[in-house]
């Protein structure tokens, strides 16, 4: 059972496929899982429920991408765990959230854990 105590962790991936192999690897390690297909749409679960961490893909449609939605919500919310994921890019460390981590796709089961883990969220 997974130690997320703070609340779900939030995935916001546009390929639906990649979003639902990630919610399964992380709701059958025991965690709370909800899952958004923008950023747009995950702001709006983000006002509305506490996360414990946010694990999101950096180009998606809509009116931000998922580094604008990181830096968003590592101002609102400094307390929640952050996880940026990109088969494309591979961004300046700058331009993530101090505490920000990030991995790029395909993304491993190992390597999720292990970012995770040093979030303080270890399954």
């Amino acid at each position: 059972m997974a130690l997320s105590t703070k609340g779900p962790l939030l995935i916001v991936e546009d390929d639906g496929l990649i979003r639902m192999d990630l919610a399964d690897t992380l709701q059958d390690a025991g965690y709370p899982v909800l899952e958004a297909a923008n950023a747009d749409e995950a702001w709006g679960i983000l006002l509305e429920t506490d996360v414990a961490a946010l694990i999101t893909d950096i180009d998606m449609p809509g009116s931000m991408d998922g580094l604008e939605l990181a830096r968003r919500v590592s101002d609102r919310w400094p307390d929640c765990r952050i996880i940026v994921i990109s088969g494309r890019y591979n961004p300046d460390p700058a331009k993530l959230p101090a505490d920000a981590t990030f991995l790029t796709k395909p993304v491993g089961e190992t390597e999720l854990f292990k970012a995770l883990e040093a979030h303080g969220l270890a399954a």
